[in-house]
C-alpha cells in the first residue's frame, strides 16, 4: 500500500459549504427528546479526505479541543471518538462533534449528534443538541470553521469562538429565577413555552397554563406590585400590621433634610422612595455633610426620599413564596482584603477576576461595581480607590450587600427562628405578595424576633433567586420548585388533551372529526387545519396552519381545554413539534407524495417523518394506527405508549390478533363503525347514518370515521357523545371545507375536493366510480414541487375515473413552468385512455367557471381544488343565479 500525504488547500475552491440550517424546537426526525440544529453541508474535497488521510489531524484537532477525548460517539464511551478519527471518519461527522464541544465549553451542556449521508455524494446532514437557539446556528459556522483550520495545519484561536458562544447564550437564556422555576415544572413533567426573548414564560398549555416574568406570577397583584414600590406607604400598612419597621419620613426638597435629622437624629439610612437593587442606598449617616451627599444621590433615582433611622445588624433577604419561608440568605456587600501592596482598585481588578464572578447573573457572583456609591463610602471611611489597605485588613465597599453589585449570600435557612419567620410571612401577607424578597436587619436571625432586634427594611417584588439558588456558602433552596408548587398544586401538570393527527391524506377531515367530537363533549377546542386555525367554530387565522407556529398559538390560548393538531410533513421537517408530547398521535397512512422534498427520498424516510407524532406520544398516552396501511403498522415497533389500531378490512389479522391481546380496535365490519377492547363491543354505528361516510361509499371517509371515534375513545369521551357527534357531521363546506362538499344543482352536481395527490385521487376513485353519473368530468392539477412520475401518475389516475377532464394550473406552480405541468400530466392521461377528451384552461376560477356553464344533464363534475374559498365562492354565485332563474335550471 502507498501512502498518500495530501496537502489540502485553503482557498474558495472545495471549501465546505451550508447550503441549509433548520431550528428543531420539538419532536422532531432526528430526535425526539432532544431540540436540535439540523445542518445540510456540503463537505466537497472532504469527501475524498477522511480524518485518517489528513497528516496529524487527530493530533492537531485534540489539542485544539481536548475535550473531545471524553466523546463516546457510536462506541458508548470516553475515547469512542477519537477511535473514530484514527480510523478515519468524515468531515461532517467532525464537525457535528465539535460543534457540541465548543458548546459544552461555553457552558452549555450538550451531547446528542448524528451526521448521515443527504443522497449526493458529499452531502451530508449533520444534527446536534443546542441549548440556545442562536448559539447552535453559530456553534454550526464554527465547527466548519474549526474543521477547515485543523485539516489545512492553520492556527486557530477557538477561545473567540466559545466568548462568542457564552455572550449569545448570556444574552437569550432565561434570568436564573425563570430557570429555576422553568427546571421545577420540567422535574414535574409540565411544559413551558418562552412568550418572548427574555423572562416572560407561559408554564403549561391552554386553558392550564400560568405565565410568570422572572418571579412575577400571573397571580402577582397589580396593587402589590405598586404598594412593594412605594417603601413608605409599604412601611405604613407594615406599621399597622404590628410588624417591625424603622423610623422615618418622606421628604422632597433638600429643605426637609435638617427637620428629618431633628427628627430621627443619627444615624440615618437615605433611601429613593421607589428604587431597587439598592441604587441610591445610603446607610450609616453620621453627618449633616454625608445626609446632604446622601440625598443628592437618592434624588438621581426617584422625586421623594425616604429618611429611616439606621438600625445595625447584619442584612439578610427572607424568601416568602405562596405565604410560606422558602429561604433566607445573609448578605454580605462588597469587600476586598488588603495585602499591604496593592490599591482599592487593584484589589479589586484581582477579586474580579474570580471565576466565580461573570458580569450579571451567570455565576454565583457578580463582579464588583465600582460607582459613586464606591467613591462616596470609601471617603466616608477615610479612603479612595488609591489607598492601599494593610495586610489582612478588610475593607468595604459599599453599604448595602446586593448580590448585582459584587456582594455575596451565605445560606441561613435552617438557623431562622420561626418567630422571624411567622414575621416574615405576615409581611408578605399584609402586602399581598405571592412571590415576596424581605429584606431584614437583625443582629442575631436564631433569635426571637423581638430579641433579635429586627427591623423590616423593605419588601421587593420580583425577587431575584439566584442567592438562594446558588449561595456562596451554604444549601441551595429548591425555591423554583416552591413557584411551581404554588403554581400547580398537587398533581396538576398544566397540560391539556392533546390529539395530534399526521398522515398523507385524510389528516383534515379526522382533525375535524376529532374536534367536532371533543365539542360535543362540552369542550372548548383550539384545532388547527389547512385551511386555518380554529377555537371552536371561530376561524382565528385563515391559511395552511398544519405547522408548529399555528399549533402553538392554541397551545398559548387561554379558552382552549382541548387541542387538535393536524401536523404535515413540511412543519415537522422545518422546526419540530411544536409540543413536547401529546395525548393521543393518529396517522392515517403514509403514501408517496412529498418524496424528493427536503431530503425525503423514499417512501421509508417519509414513513420516518410521520412517525414523529406516534413516538411523541407520552407513555400512558395513545397511537392510533392504520392496521391496513404496512408503513403505519410497522411504527408500533418502535413505540413506548399504548397502541390502538383501526382496519376498513373486517378480516384483518393484524386487529385479530390485536384484540386477541385485549387491545383497542375501530374496525368497518358487516356496514358497522365498530369500537372493540378486545371481545367487548364499545360502540356499534351502521354506517349509513353516518353523513360523512356518504352511506358507506367513501372508503377512505370510513378510515377517517374510525380514527376519530378511536381517538375520542382514547380521551375517555362516552361512547354516546361520540355517537351522537358521527351523527351529527355533515361534510359541508362550512363543517369540512375542501372535503367532499356535494353541491347539488338541478340538473348535476359538482364534488369539491382537495384531493392534491394520486393516493388521494385514488381514494377518491371509489366513490367515483360508484357514483351514477352519465358523465363524469374532472378537474385537475398537482403540484409543481413533486417528481415528474408523481404528476404523471395524477394524469394516469384521473383518466381512469371521468370521461372528460379539464387541466388546470395552481397559482403557485411550486418552481415548475406550467406547461411542463400540463405536458406530464396529459402523458399520464393519454397513456391510460388515449381518446379521453383533454380541456387546458390554466386559470382556476375559469375552469370551475367554464364546467358549470357547460354541464350537462345528470353529470358529475370533480373539482380538486386549490383555492378552496374562492372556488366556493364561485358556486354560491352560481347557485344563486340558478336560483334568481339567471340561468337556465336544466343545461343543456
Amino acid at each position: 500500500m502507498c501512502l498518500i500525504f495530501i496537502t489540502v488547500g485553503t482557498g474558495k475552491k472545495g471549501e465546505m459549504k451550508i447550503s441549509e440550517i433548520r431550528v428543531l424546537r420539538g419532536p422532531n426526525y432526528w430526535s425526539i427528546n432532544h431540540k436540535v440544529i439540523a445542518v445540510t453541508v456540503d463537505i466537497e474535497k472532504f469527501e475524498d479526505l477522511p480524518s485518517d488521510r489528513i497528516p496529524f489531524f487527530t493530533t492537531r484537532l485534540v489539542s485544539l479541543l481536548p475535550g473531545l477525548m471524553n466523546h463516546g460517539c457510536s462506541k458508548g464511551s470516553p475515547g469512542g471518538f477519537i477511535e473514530r478519527l484514527r480510523s478515519g471518519t468524515w468531515m461532517g461527522h467532525i464537525a457535528e462533534h465539535i460543534a457540541i464541544e465548543i458548546q459544552n465549553m461555553a457552558g452549555m451542556e450538550c451531547s446528542f449528534g448524528q451526521t448521515r449521508g443527504a443522497g449526493d455524494a458529499g452531502l451530508y446532514n449533520m444534527v446536534f443538541e443546542y441549548v440556545e437557539e442562536q448559539a447552535g446556528v453559530y456553534a454550526a459556522h464554527a465547527a466548519i470553521r474549526i474543521a477547515e483550520a485543523v485539516a489545512d495545519g492553520e492556527d486557530y484561536d477557538v477561545s473567540r469562538d466559545v466568548s462568542e458562544l457564552r455572550r449569545i447564550f448570556l444574552r437569550d437564556r432565561p434570568g436564573p429565577s425563570t430557570e429555576s422555576i422553568i427546571k421545577a415544572a420540567g422535574k414535574r413533567n409540565i411544559p413551558f413555552i418562552r412568550l418572548d426573548t427574555g423572562s416572560f414564560v407561559q408554564v403549561g398549555y391552554g386553558c392550564n397554563q400560568k405565565r410568570i416574568e422572572a418571579t412575577i406570577t400571573e397571580n402577582t397583584g397589580a396593587i402589590a406590585v405598586d404598594l412593594a414600590s412605594d417603601k413608605n406607604r409599604t412601611k405604613g400598612m407594615l406599621l399597622a400590621a404590628g410588624l417591625p419597621v424603622p423610623e422615618g419620613m418622606i421628604i422632597y426638597d433638600a429643605e426637609e433634610l435638617d427637620a428629618a435629622i431633628m427628627a430621627l437624629g443619627f444615624p440615618l439610612a437615605v433611601k429613593p422612595n421607589d428604587g431597587n437593587q439598592g441604587k441610591g442606598v445610603s446607610l450609616d449617616i453620621r453627618t449633616r455633610e454625608h445626609a446632604i451627599s446622601s440625598f443628592e444621590n437618592a434624588k438621581r433615582h426617584s422625586k421623594s426620599i425616604l429618611i429611616e433611622k439606621y438600625y445595625e445588624g447584619h442584612d439578610y433577604r427572607l424568601l416568602v413564596i405562596n405565604y410560606r419561608l422558602a429561604a433566607a440568605a445573609l448578605r454580605t456587600p462588597a469587600l476586598v482584603t488588603g495585602d499591604g501592596k496593592s490599591a482599592i482598585r487593584e484589589l479589586i481588578s484581582k477579586a474580579n477576576l474570580n471565576p466565580l464572578r461573570g458580569d450579571d447573573h451567570e455565576n454565583i457572583l457578580t463582579k464588583i461595581k465600582v460607582d459613586a456609591a464606591t467613591d462616596e463610602y470609601l471617603r466616608f471611611q477615610k479612603m479612595s480607590m488609591d489607598h492601599i489597605p494593610a495586610a489582612g485588613k478588610k475593607v468595604w465597599l459599599r453599604r448595602t450587600g446586593n448580590i448585582s453589585t459584587g456582594g455575596t449570600a451565605d445560606d441561613v435557612t435552617s438557623i431562622v427562628h420561626p418567630e422571624i419567620a411567622e414575621a416574615a410571612c405576615r409581611a408578605a401577607m399584609t402586602i399581598g405578595l405571592d412571590v415576596c424578597g424581605i429584606d431584614f436587619i437583625c443582629r442575631d436571625i436564631s433569635k426571637p424576633l423581638r430579641k433579635s432586634g429586627g427591623v423590616i427594611i423593605e419588601m421587593n417584588a420580583a425577587p431575584g433567586f439566584r442567592m438562594h439558588t446558588h449561595p456562596f456558602s451554604g444549601k441551595a433552596q429548591p425555591v423554583g420548585e416552591a413557584v411551581t408548587d404554588m403554581l400547580f398544586p398537587g398533581e396538576a401538570d398544566g397540560r391539556i388533551p392533546i390529539v395530534a393527527i399526521t398522515g398523507t391524506n385524510g389528516k383534515t377531515t379526522t382533525t375535524r372529526l376529532v374536534a367536532h367530537i371533543a365539542r360535543a363533549a362540552g369542550y372548548t377546542v383550539g384545532f388547527t387545519t389547512t385551511e386555518g386555525i380554529y377555537i371552536n367554530s371561530l376561524r382565528i387565522e385563515e391559511g395552511d396552519c398544519t405547522g408548529p407556529v399555528s399549533a402553538r398559538k392554541v397551545l398559548c390560548d387561554r379558552n382552549v381545554d382541548f387541542a387538535v393538531l393536524e401536523c404535515a410533513r413540511g412543519g415537522m421537517l422545518r422546526s419540530g413539534l411544536a409540543f413536547d408530547h401529546c395525548d393521543t398521535g393518529i396517522v392515517t397512512n403514509v403514501a408517496e407524495d412529498h418524496i424528493g422534498l427536503k431530503g425525503i427520498n423514499s417512501l421509508e424516510e417519509m414513513a420516518r417523518v410521520k412517525s414523529i407524532v406516534p413516538e411523541s406520544a407520552a407513555r400512558n398516552g395513545f397511537a392510533v394506527l392504520n392496521a391496513n396501511d404496512d408503513s403505519v403498522y410497522g411504527m408500533k415497533n418502535k413505540l413506548k405508549c399504548n397502541i390502538a389500531l383501526f382496519s376498513i378490512d373486517p378480516e384483518s389479522p393484524r386487529i385479530t390478533a390485536h384484540l386477541g391481546n385485549g387491545g383497542v380496535a375501530a374496525v368497518y365490519r358487516n356496514k358497522h363503525i365498530i369500537l372493540q377492547k378486545g371481545d367487548e363491543v364499545l360502540l356499534s354505528i351502521p354506517v349509513e347514518d353516518i353523513p360523512v361516510s356518504f352511506g358507506g361509499t367513501a372508503p377512505f371517509m370510513i378510515e377517517n370515521i374510525l380514527a376519530a371515534a378511536l381517538a375520542a375513545w382514547t380521551r375517555n369521551i362516552n361512547a354516546n357523545i361520540v355517537r351522537q357527534a358521527l351523527l351529527t357531521f355533515v361534510p359541508s363546506y362550512e363543517n369540512s371545507p375542501g372535503r367532499m362538499n356535494m353541491f347539488k344543482f338541478p340538473s348535476f352536481t359538482f364534488l369539491l375536493d382537495y384531493a392534491h395527490n394520486f393516493h388521494g385521487i385514488s381514494a377518491l376513485g371509489a366513490f367515483i366510480r360508484q357514483y351514477d353519473s352519465p358523465q363524469k368530468t374532472g378537474i385537475i392539477s398537482a403540484a409543481g414541487d413533486r417528481r415528474d412520475i408523481d404528476l404523471f401518475n395524477v394524469g394516469k389516475a384521473s383518466a381512469g375515473l371521468f370521461d372528460k377532464i379539464i387541466i388546470r394550473l395552481d397559482e403557485d406552480t411550486r418552481g415548475r413552468k406550467g406547461s411542463e405541468i400540463i405536458e406530464l400530466i396529459y402523458s399520464g392521461i393519454v397513456e391510460t385512455k388515449k381518446d379521453l377528451p383533454v380541456e387546458v384552461i390554466k386559470n382556476e376560477i375559469e375552469a370551475v367557471n367554464y364546467a358549470l356553464t357547460t354541464a350537462t344533464p345528470g353529470s358529475l363534475i370533480v373539482h380538486f381544488a386549490d383555492m378552496i374559498s374562492n372556488v366556493f365562492e364561485v358556486l354560491e354565485n352560481f347557485r344563486e343565479k340558478v336560483i334568481a332563474g339567471e340561468i337556465a335550471a336544466v343545461q343543456k
